[in-house]
C-alpha cells in the first residue's frame, strides 16, 4: 500500500534541501572573488620566484619575517580599499621571491622531481579540501582556537629550530604545518560559506599563506624521503 506524504511536509523537505544545496549569493560572490584573486597572486608569485631563481637571489633566512609582518599589517589596515589589493600583491610577490632560493637549492640536490611532487601534492590537498568543505558545507569554526594556537606553536618551534638545526624536530614541524595549514584551508572556506568572512582580500591572504606553507612542508618532507 502506497503511503502519501502530507503536502506541507514535502514542501518543508524541498525547502530544506534547497537551503543545503544552494550557496548564499553574498557568500558565492566572496568565494568567486577570493578564488580569482588567489589564482592571480599564485601566478604572480610564480613570476617573482622565477626572477629570484634567475638572478640566484640569496636565502633571506629570518630576515624575511620583517617585511612579511609589515605587509600583513598593511593589508589588515587597507583590506576594505583598493590599497588592500596593492599590498596583497606586494606580499605574495615578496613570498615568491623567498621561494626562489629554496627551489634552486632543491633543484641542485634532487632535480625537478621533488618540486613537481610538492606542487602536485599542494594542488591535490587544496582542491580536495576546498571541494569537501563546499560540498558538505560543514562549519569548521569550532577548530578556530586549536588551529591558531597550533600555528603559533609551530611558528615558534620553527624559529627555535632555525638556530638548533635538529633534523627530527625539523621534520615534525613540517608535518605540523602541513596538517594545520590543511585545517585552515577548510576553516577559511567554511567561514566564507557560513558568512563569517565577507572580505575576499583577507580570505585570499589566509589561503595563499596556507598554500605557501603546504608547498614548503611537502617539499621538505619529500626531500627528506629522497635522502
Amino acid at each position: 500500500m502506497e503511503t502519501r506524504r502530507p503536502l506541507g511536509q514535502a514542501n518543508v523537505e524541498t525547502t530544506t534541501t534547497a537551503q543545503v544545496t544552494t550557496l548564499d549569493p553574498a557568500a558565492a560572490k566572496v568565494l568567486r572573488n577570493t578564488y580569482a584573486l588567489l589564482a592571480m597572486t599564485v601566478a604572480f608569485s610564480a613570476i617573482t620566484a622565477s626572477v629570484a631563481m634567475a638572478i640566484n637571489m640569496p636565502f633571506m633566512g629570518l630576515w624575511m619575517l620583517l617585511p612579511y609582518f609589515g605587509f600583513l599589517f598593511a593589508i589588515q589596515k587597507t583590506k576594505d580599499s583598493a590599497w588592500g589589493l596593492v599590498w596583497t600583491f606586494a606580499l605574495t610577490g615578496f613570498m615568491g621571491l623567498t621561494i626562489g632560493p629554496i627551489l634552486n637549492a632543491y633543484l641542485a640536490m634532487g632535480g625537478m622531481q621533488p618540486v613537481l611532487m610538492a606542487l602536485g601534492g599542494t594542488a591535490v590537498i587544496f582542491f580536495g579540501l576546498s571541494a569537501y568543505t563546499l560540498i558538505t558545507k560543514r562549519d569548521f569554526s569550532f577548530m578556530t582556537g586549536f588551529l591558531f594556537v597550533g600555528i603559533l606553536v609551530a611558528f615558534i618551534a620553527a624559529i627555535a629550530n632555525y638556530f638548533m638545526q635538529i633534523s627530527a624536530l625539523s621534520m615534525t614541524i613540517s608535518v605540523m604545518f602541513l596538517f594545520l595549514a590543511s585545517g585552515l584551508i577548510m576553516w577559511q572556506t567554511s567561514a566564507i560559506v557560513h558568512g563569517g568572512e565577507r572580505n575576499y582580500i583577507s580570505a585570499t591572504v589566509t589561503l595563499y599563506v596556507m598554500l605557501y606553507n603546504i608547498f614548503l612542508s611537502l617539499l621538505h618532507l619529500i626531500g627528506i624521503g629522497n635522502d
